[in-house]
């Protein structure tokens, strides 16, 4: 069973088809008409444009010529150039377009069967969150007999062409494609998750440990069926396109194709004095402009190789515009690299992807209203939707990823295509149910750009602990939907806060209804006691309030450990004390080493504290070795904190 398909406008391909072959007549789209409004908001094309079938442009027609990826795509008169690096990306996985061109086979032109050719074709996108089918006819715009749009090198392949209409007709019309990246177009077809990795930034030409670690990740994502493109920067208008000293183009897009780890043998270490090459394939989506440095084909690496060596090792070609660079190289010459993620299908019943749909809503309650601008409304800002996840264990990679609904279908009303957004994520008490109200004690644990893009993303490596993520608009008071995802390769189970107190109820009011909300970090536990000058300690801490625990991660051979150990708790009555523990972690049993007893009153003092260690029976149990720093804050005010 695949995902669930919208289908857009409520057509139903089969039905349309067979009722076309039924009456003799091609299909012409009711819906997206072949006319100026389905290629601009308002205005004209200069120059008569003629909507045309592909048997009137060429003979012979075809969907698929060959091998998908083996011709070069051309952007047309009036084309995307970012369609076309979409388009070559798509191509390199099987497994993406054959899902975005369902049934190519049936869907195919068979000239012995034209009486069941009906001038329908279906594509597939993925379309915030949802897959969604576009059915249209296969009127394409011409001028002179000429593709105004894209087009194939292989002048009876129409795949690209008519996948570009469905695009435009889920969009709005052709002019909606413009202002889209490569990377926007990618994820709508492959429902990929997209991060952008800024080259220079990462310095992976200076680190060599980052640049392996780069390498890893890049193999890991192309080996389960990512999607990556690179490209260099342009720094103004007149250097686009314009070729380096290494015949690469500035502001182009490449195809990532291949990527391998090589171990060479003993004949070639000698030649390359090295026991394994780190290489990387690109390939030019226009087929030209080939890189010239090193494992190009005119270099001097390339030369070194036989045939047979080059097949053995997997330094292969199969199609025009292909080339080899070698790792340092790719990071010397590259400065934007996008990783598209393959997140629809989970490892071994592992899933890797959390995705909710939310929205900004505005409402003259403050505790119901849900858009309360970026971090700079101080104010405001906690009114924002918050979404709390738990990452297991440290040193994970998480990205996170907010897209907002598209807004160019109501670009003819004068609305902007997008809103400036962004996101906030705090780490907080590793026990948090409810909302936050107030930042006292939580970690501002990253921030996304705010930017008018439809999608910003964060990528980071997060320690273990509960995480809170705001997204927001940068202005309060607005509506909109939006799409929040977070990649992790362990799961990290993503839910909603959306109660901003505990629950009145039967139960609670039998047992005392809370009157007090606490919270405490203890920042560190100093000076604990060895046993012996060799014994190892692992301290680790439990937080206990009533019933309820919060256990932090255990710190590995330290008596001076660093916790920032987050807990908050809803108290009936000041009576219940917080009791925080400190134990050392052993194979078969676990040691006490001492512990504190905080009544942790409203009126107490908020600031940073620091209390021996005791044994337990209370605050005046016998002092032990060692000391503990916390913060802790209390109110009697439940939406306080």
């Amino acid at each position: 069973m695949g995902p669930p398909l919208k289908l857009f406008k409520n057509q139903k391909y089969q039905d349309l088809k067979q009722e076309c072959i039924k009456d003799g007549r091609l299909f012409c789209d009711p819906t997206f008409l072949p006319e100026n409004d389905s290629l601009f908001y308002n205005r004209l094309l200069p120059g008569k444009v003629v909507w045309k079938r592909p048997q009137d442009i060429c003979d012979d027609p075809r969907l698929i010529v060959g091998n998908i990826s083996n011709h070069q795509l051309i952007q047309g008169r009036l084309g995307h150039k970012p369609m076309v690096s979409a388009f070559s990306c798509l191509a390199v996985q099987e497994s993406h377009w054959t899902k975005t061109i369902p049934n190519h086979k049936e869907q195919e032109w068979d000239p012995r069967k034209l009486d069941k050719y009906a001038g329908i074709f279906r594509f597939r996108f993925w379309h915030f969150g949802e897959w969604t089918e576009v059915v249209i006819d296969d009127l394409l715009p011409t001028i002179n007999g000429d593709l105004v749009f894209s087009f194939s090198t292989s002048m009876n392949e129409f795949w690209n062409a008519l996948l570009e209409k469905a695009y435009a007709k889920l969009l709005g019309c052709y002019e909606a494609l413009d202002g889209l990246t490569t990377t926007d177009i990618i994820v709508d077809f492959t429902g990929t998750l997209a991060e952008t990795v800024d080259m220079q930034k990462g310095r992976y030409t200076e680190l060599v440990e980052e640049k392996y670690k780069l390498f890893r990740e890049l193999y890991k994502t192309f080996t389960k069926g990512g999607l990556i493109c690179c490209s260099i920067e342009s720094p103004n208008q007149e250097e686009q396109e314009v070729e380096t000293d290494w015949g690469l183009l500035k502001g182009h897009t490449y195809t990532m194709t291949d990527i391998r780890k090589i171990r060479l043998g003993e004949r070639l270490l000698e030649v390359f004095s090295t026991e394994k090459l780190y290489m990387v394939r690109l390939r030019n989506p226009l087929g030209r402009q080939e890189w010239s440095g090193p494992w190009s084909e005119i270099s001097e690496e390339w030369q070194q190789l036989t045939v047979a060596d080059r097949k053995n090792l997997g330094l292969v070609m199969s199609d025009d515009g292909e080339f080899w660079m070698s790792l340092e190289d790719f990071c010397r010459n590259f400065h934007e690299l996008s990783v598209c993620r393959n997140v629809n299908n989970p490892i071994f019943g592992r899933k890797e992807m959390e995705s909710v749909v939310g929205c900004w809503t505005v409402d003259d309650d403050p505790l119901m209203n849900r858009s309360g601008g970026c971090y700079n409304n101080r104010d405001t800002f906690l009114q924002n939707p918050q979404y709390i996840f738990t990452v297991p264990e440290d040193g994970h990679k998480v990205i996170m990823s907010l897209q907002q609904k598209d807004l160019r279908t109501y670009r003819r009303m004068g609305r902007p295509d997008n809103y400036i957004i962004g996101f906030e994520l705090f780490k907080v008490e590793m026990n948090r149910k409810f909302r936050l109200h107030h930042l006292y004690i939580q970690e501002r644990a990253g921030t996304s750009t705010y930017i008018d893009t439809r999608t910003v993303f964060l990528s980071k490596y997060l320690k273990k602990g509960n995480y809170v993520l705001v997204p927001t608009m940068f202005q309060h008071g607005r509506t909109s939907e939006f799409l929040l995802r977070i990649f992790s390769e362990v799961p990290v189970q993503l839910r909603e806060l959306t109660l901003d107190m505990p629950k009145m109820s039967c139960w609670n009011l039998a047992r005392g209804y809370p009157k007090v909300v606490t919270q405490i970090t203890v920042h560190s536990a100093e000076g604990l006691e060895k046993k012996y000058a060799n014994e190892t300690v692992n301290p680790y801490l439990v937080i206990k309030c009533g019933k309820e625990e919060v256990r932090s991660p255990v710190q590995k051979n330290t008596v001076h450990a660093i916790f920032d150990t987050q807990a908050i708790f809803y108290r009936r009555t000041t009576d219940i004390p917080i009791i925080v523990q400190v134990w050392n972690s052993r194979k078969f049993c676990d040691q006490f080493l001492g512990q504190v007893t905080l009544d942790a009153d409203p009126s107490d003092c908020r600031d940073l504290k620091s209390l021996y260690l005791r044994k337990k029976g209370g605050p005046t149990a016998k002092v032990k070795q060692g000391h503990i720093s916390f913060k802790v804050i209390s109110s009697d005010d439940l939406t306080e904190l």
